[in-house]
């Protein structure tokens, strides 16, 4: 009973001296630079987000935030980046919607629950945009379109199995008719799309208003609808899918987080510190210019809907056929 009882004692001590650890870690994190993982190229929308949070985030903590893209793979290279590195908070990233879409089309075996979210930061819908001098004025229009005219349009946004491919898929799934009702035709991304839809090669792109925003402001197109429930406040005048009686939101989506086992207390610091991020004016007004939604998820809302979006994401995949 002896030697139990001091194996216990020892097991005992050895606990206490590891939170005594990990908490004494997090009341002095963070004391050195931190890496903030990009997973797309410099330039982009998620590289900007990426550095005017790093840009704040030196502020609030003290220390250096860096910028890495990490890019390849359709997003899986920097994901995995920031999922394999070491759990210590000096290696955080930029997860996007993608990693509730990747592994579905076999292009990594890494998910969300690779990693520790910290806090979600932004939120774009999907838009359905037409050229101003199309037939369809509104979205009733286009919609009783395609019911009458399955296969007939063409649709673009970014690649095969990308997040315009999924809205646009999911919209149909919706309202009842098959993700084939709307023929998708692949590009690099919303910026070819959309010259495409001037040019005449396809007739609708579901990307995002913000990326069809100079188009939008020059009057060369028009958004019929968001796939969102909350109007954006950049186009309060545009519709949206709940308001439409469809059930049905998607969009693009940037957030924080940290690898699998970063401890709670350095997660804690990192959430506050976003936090303060996503309201200061700072933040708030560079989204403004650049028409980004702020969508702010703490750490336990943002799990659970990172959870929701991978299963929801991996169903829509399913039946549009671009899983594997």
């Amino acid at each position: 009973m002896r030697c139990k009882n001091l194996i216990c004692l020892v097991v005992a001590i050895a606990v206490v001296f590891s939170i005594g650890l990990t908490s004494a870690a997090a009341a002095d994190y963070p004391k050195r630079p931190i890496t903030l993982i990009c997973p797309w190229g410099a330039g982009g929308g998620t590289d900007a987000v990426s550095r005017i949070i790093a840009t704040l985030l030196k502020k609030d903590l003290g220390v250096p935030v860096n910028v890495v893209n990490r890019t390849g793979g359709s997003g899986a290279v920097g994901h995995t980046a920031m999922a394999t590195a070491k759990p210590d908070g000096y290696t955080i990233g930029m997860p996007t919607v993608e990693i509730t879409m990747m592994h579905w089309m076999g292009l990594t075996k890494i998910t969300y629950q690779d990693m520790t979210p910290v806090a979600m930061v932004n939120f774009d819908p999907a838009g359905i945009n037409v050229r101003t001098d199309s037939p369809w004025k509104t979205y009733k229009d286009l919609e009783m379109y395609v019911r009458d005219n399955p296969g007939k349009l063409k649709d673009s946004g970014t690649g095969q199995g990308g997040i315009w491919h999924l809205a646009m898929a999911g919209w149909m799934n919706a309202i009842g008719l098959s993700p084939k009702a709307i023929k998708w035709i692949p590009s690099k991304g919303a910026a070819p799309a959309l010259q495409d839809l001037m040019a005449g090669g396809i007739e609708m792109s579901t990307c995002s208003l913000p990326e069809a925003a100079t188009l939008i402001d020059a009057g060369k197109v028009r958004p019929l609808a968001i796939m969102a429930s909350q109007k954006d406040p950049n186009f309060p005048e545009v519709p949206t899918l709940k308001e439409l009686g469809i059930d049905w939101t998607c969009g693009a989506w940037r957030g924080i987080a940290a690898p699998k086992g970063t401890p709670k207390e350095i997660i804690a610091v990192l959430e506050k510190a976003i936090a303060k991020v996503v309201k200061s004016d700072d933040f708030v007004k560079f989204m403004k210019n650049r028409g980004f939604g702020i969508y702010y998820l703490n750490t336990a809302d943002f799990a659970n809907a990172l959870a929701q979006a991978d299963k929801d994401n991996g169903a829509i995949m399913k039946a549009a056929g671009i899983t594997k």
